[in-house]
C-alpha cells in the first residue's frame, strides 16, 4: 500500500470508527429506503392460475412482518410490452394474500412467465416460469418460501392447498359418484344458447337464461323437462330491473325455504343495455303472475362491496342456505369474527345467499334484508379457477361448486369445517360418458326422488351442443 493510498483511506476508516459506537447505541439506523427495499423483498408471487381463456390470475403473498404498500407495482408475463398496474391504495398485510385477474391486460399461456416489478417497472421483485397450463393451479409450497408445484385446488386469496384434506388442502379429483352415462333432458332446440343457472323445487325446474329470461319447466313424462305452458311461461319470461328498465344478464336462480311463493332470486352480472359495465346484483321476482315479463321487486346491487371484475366475469351462480343449517354447523360470520347470529340482521329471508364470481372462482355469502340492505358474512375460494354454478344440497349439508369446460367440468363439494368456514371436501370429475360441454347450470333432485340408492341430476349447456341445452345423469343418494 502506498502512502497516498493510505492517506485516501484514512478518512473512511475514521468515519467507521466514529459510527461504530453510535450503531451499537442505536443512534444510527439503516436508511428508510433500505428498510423499504428489504421489506419489499417479502412480497412473493405465490400462486398462478392459467386457463388459456379467461381468469388468468397472479396471487401475491406477504411473508414478512410489516404491511407493504404495493400501489403502482407492475405484473407482467414473458412479453415486456404486457403489463398490469396494481391500483393505488393496495396494501398487503403481514401474512396476507391478494390475487389479481390480469386477463383484461394479457393472457398467461401454457409456456409463459409471471413477473413482479416495483412501481418503476424495472426493478424485478419475483418471477415464476412454467411450461404447462396450471390445471388448475401452480402454487408455492410452502406459501411464500417453497417451490411451485401443481395442486388440484385453486386457493386465490388464501393459503395454498399444499396439504391433503378439506381445510384448504389439495384434494385429488375422483370419479363421478354416480352413473357414467348422461342423456338429453329437453326437446330439440327448445332454448337455444345461453341457458345457465338451474334450480329444482317441488316438481319444477327453474332456469335462468343470459338474455334476461327466466324459465319455469315441468316434467315431460320421459325423464326430461319442457316449458310450462300456463300463465305466460311457454317461451320464458323477460326480466327487468326495478322500475321496468334494462335487461339483466341473468346467470343463476334460486329459491328460499318459502319456495316460489317467496319469490325467485336471480343473480345478474350486468345490464345487457350497458354490457361493458359490471352490475353485480341479486334480483327478487314475484313469479305468481301471468304476464310475459317480470319486473324485479327488489335489487341488492353488490358491485361496490366486491373486487372489480370484467363485466362478463361476474356473478354466475347463486344458492340459498337456511340459517338453521349454518348455525347448526358452527358457521362463523366473517363480518363479526364470531358465530353467525341471524337475529342481529332483523327481517331477512331466513338464510344466507351465496353467490359465485366467475372471474375469480370466489364465493361470497350475503344476508339480504327485506329493507334492501346487505351484509357480507363470508368469502372463500371455490377451489376452481372459475365457478359457474352453486347448489346447496340439504340432505348432505354440502355446497356444490361447478365449473364448465374451462376446468373440464369439475365439481367441488364444500362443507363447514372446524373453523366455521367452508372448505373443499371432494373434487369430482364429470361423468365419463359426458363430453366436456359448456355446462353453466347444475341441479340435484331432492331426497324424495332417491330410488335404489340413486337420484337424478341435471346440467344446462350454455352452448346448446347438438341442439340440446339440458342433460340428465344420476348421483348416489
Amino acid at each position: 500500500m502506498t502512502a497516498s493510498t493510505a492517506r485516501r483511506r484514512r478518512p473512511v476508516l475514521s468515519r467507521l470508527l466514529v459510527a461504530a459506537p453510535l450503531l451499537a447505541a442505536g443512534v444510527l439506523t439503516c436508511a428508510p429506503a433500505a428498510q423499504a427495499r428489504a421489506a419489499a423483498d417479502d412480497i412473493r408471487i405465490n400462486e398462478v392460475v392459467t386457463t388459456g381463456d379467461v381468469n388468468d390470475s397472479i396471487e401475491l403473498h406477504n411473508k414478512g412482518t410489516a404491511t407493504i404498500d404495493v400501489s403502482g407495482w407492475v405484473l407482467k408475463d414473458d412479453d415486456k410490452s404486457h403489463s398490469y398496474k396494481i391500483a393505488s391504495g393496495t396494501t398487503l398485510a403481514p401474512g396476507g394474500f391478494r390475487s389479481f385477474d390480469v386477463s383484461g391486460k394479457f393472457g398467461l399461456g401454457s409456456d409463459d412467465e409471471a413477473r413482479l416489478y416495483r412501481a418503476d417497472g424495472k426493478t424485478l421483485v419475483d418471477s415464476f416460469a412454467w411450461s404447462k397450463h396450471s390445471d388448475p393451479s401452480w402454487s408455492r409450497c410452502a406459501d411464500g418460501t417453497g417451490a411451485f408445484k401443481k395442486v388440484a385446488t385453486v386457493t386465490l386469496g388464501r393459503a395454498n392447498g399444499c396439504g391433503s384434506g378439506g381445510d384448504g388442502g389439495s384434494v385429488t379429483p375422483v370419479a363421478w359418484p354416480g352413473g357414467s352415462s348422461v342423456a338429453t333432458a329437453d326437446g330439440s332446440n327448445v332454448f337455444g344458447e345461453d341457458l345457465s343457472g338451474l334450480y329444482q323445487d317441488n316438481g319444477v325446474l327453474w332456469g335462468a337464461q343470459n338474455s334476461g329470461k327466466l324459465w319455469r319447466l315441468v316434467r315431460d313424462g320421459s325423464g326430461g323437462w319442457k316449458p310450462d305452458t300456463a300463465s305466460g311461461w311457454s317461451s320464458g319470461k323477460t326480466l327487468r330491473f326495478p322500475g321496468g328498465s334494462g335487461h339483466p344478464d341473468s346467470e343463476g336462480v334460486t329459491l328460499t325455504g318459502a319456495g316460489s311463493t317467496g319469490g325467485a332470486f336471480v343473480a345478474s352480472e350486468r345490464n345487457g343495455d350497458a354490457s361493458g359495465t359490471s352490475r353485480l346484483s341479486v334480483l327478487k321476482y314475484d313469479v305468481s303472475g301471468s304476464g310475459s315479463s317480470l319486473t324485479a321487486a327488489r335489487e341488492w346491487n353488490l358491485t361496490s362491496d366486491l373486487p372489480s371484475t370484467g363485466s362478463n366475469l361476474g356473478f354466475e351462480g347463486i344458492t340459498w342456505v337456511p340459517d338453521t343449517a349454518l348455525t347448526g354447523a358452527g358457521f362463523k360470520d366473517a363480518s363479526t369474527g364470531a358465530a353467525y347470529d341471524p337475529a342481529r340482521y332483523g327481517a331477512h329471508s331466513g338464510g344466507v345467499f351465496f353467490v359465485g364470481v366467475e372471474g375469480t372462482g370466489t364465493i361470497y355469502g350475503y344476508v339480504l334484508t327485506d329493507s334492501g340492505a346487505y351484509t357480507r358474512v363470508a368469502s372463500f375460494s371455490s377451489g376452481l379457477s372459475n365457478v359457474m354454478e352453486l347448489q346447496w344440497e340439504p340432505q348432505t349439508s354440502r355446497l356444490w361448486a361447478v365449473c364448465d369446460d374451462t376446468c373440464d367440468g369439475r365439481h367441488h363439494t364444500l362443507k363447514i369445517n372446524s373453523s366455521g368456514t367452508f372448505a373443499t371436501t371432494a373434487v369430482y370429475n364429470r361423468p365419463s360418458g359426458m363430453p366436456n360441454y359448456n355446462n353453466e347450470g347444475f341441479s340435484l333432485a331432492g331426497a324424495s326422488e332417491c330410488v335404489a340408492g340413486s337420484k337424478p341430476v341435471y346440467w344446462s349447456d350454455d352452448a346448446n351442443d347438438g341442439g340440446h341445452a339440458l342433460r340428465r345423469g344420476t348421483i348416489t343418494c
